[in-house]
């Protein structure tokens, strides 16, 4: 059994991490942001829930050095490139200088007890920006054109200075991953439960940005898999995961629509100005070979089986749904 600290256990990555780590017994700490999901976390046996705001960067340090972990997984953060743009201050707070202050504490652990403690990074393909050729690599020069992008290469550089100064710390460079936990608040979820929603004729349309944009979906178990992998390993590295093969938004929304039943989805969509960014990449799509040459690692799930795994969750959703307001009827 092992001591983890995790941030972001609330979310996507970070409740899939979450099985893992108590499937194998380990003592886990997770930081929430508030009392509500501290008690939801702290019910689950195996888990010791630290309330605290990622934004106050200047308390994580003595939160580490109280916890004493023997592996922390820096997974939470700003999760959002479009709010980013909103927030830019606080998207720089949560994804970038709390990554410094966490590893501070680390360093303040390690001077003071004299044994290892493992970091890893939750890095995102938005480091490189949207000039880089695809694929991308390790070796593909940072070039943010977005505030989430500039925070998280603000922390990719925080995790190069740890290693240089002999600290085991690490980051996975994640592209675009997706799973039936995906929060509606992301275009992926809204696509999937659209297409669900418009086959029971509940909803008319859907209204999306550039279809055209290229993305590079993997499977978000795969991804939290690479996540153990790096943190496990016999030396600290930075590391792509993804597919490295890119689709279409398009593709996307025919692909969710066409499970839900509608071949001609193109009469639902509606292009909405609103929602373009205003810079956005044109293709990413990672080249994970280091992963798969060093650690063994490759995706297990197709794309076409990731939007049919959202599409089914959300079908099951809306009859839960319509089966208790019937029984509230």
């Amino acid at each position: 059994m092992s001591r983890i600290m995790l941030t972001g256990a609330t979310g996507q990555d970070g409740s899939y991490l979450l099985d893992v780590l108590l499937d194998r017994g380990d003592d886990v700490h997770a930081i929430v942001r508030s009392p509500d999901e501290a008690t939801t976390l702290a019910a689950r046996p195996g888990v010791t829930a630290h309330v605290a705001d990622l934004s106050n960067t200047a308390m994580l340090p003595d939160l580490v050095d109280e916890v004493e972990p023997e592996q922390l997984y820096s997974i939470g953060g700003f999760s959002s490139v479009s709010q980013s743009w909103k927030q830019p201050a606080l998207a720089g707070l949560v994804s970038g200088v709390a990554v410094a202050g966490l590893l501070e504490g680390v360093s303040r652990v390690r001077a003071r007890t004299a044994r290892e403690v493992r970091f890893l990074q939750a890095s995102s393909c938005e480091i490189f920006g949207d000039t880089a050729p695809a694929p991308q690599s390790e070796g593909t020069p940072m070039a943010p054109t977005n505030p989430y992008g500039a925070a998280k290469a603000y922390a990719q550089h925080a995790v190069g200075f740890a290693r240089a100064e002999g600290a085991f710390a690490a980051s996975v460079i994640l592209y675009n991953h997706e799973s039936p936990r995906r929060p509606l608040s992301f275009v992926t979820r809204k696509i999937t439960n659209s297409a669900v929603r418009i086959a029971a004729g509940l909803d008319s349309e859907l209204r999306l940005g550039n279809l055209d944009a290229k993305r590079d979906w993997g499977w978000a178990p795969d991804y939290v898999d690479a996540m153990v992998r790096v943190m496990n390993a016999n030396e600290p590295g930075d590391y792509v995961v993804a597919t490295g093969v890119s689709h279409t938004v398009r593709d996307f929304v025919a692909a969710a629509f066409t499970t839900a039943g509608i071949d001609d989805w193109e009469q639902y969509v509606v292009i909405d100005e609103r929602f373009y960014r205003p810079v956005d990449a044109a293709e990413t799509r990672g080249d994970a070979s280091r992963l798969a040459r060093d650690l063994g690692w490759k995706p297990t799930v197709a794309f076409e089986e990731i939007v049919a795994a959202m599409v089914e969750e959300d079908s099951v959703q809306l009859s839960a749904g319509a089966e208790e307001s019937h029984r509230s009827a």
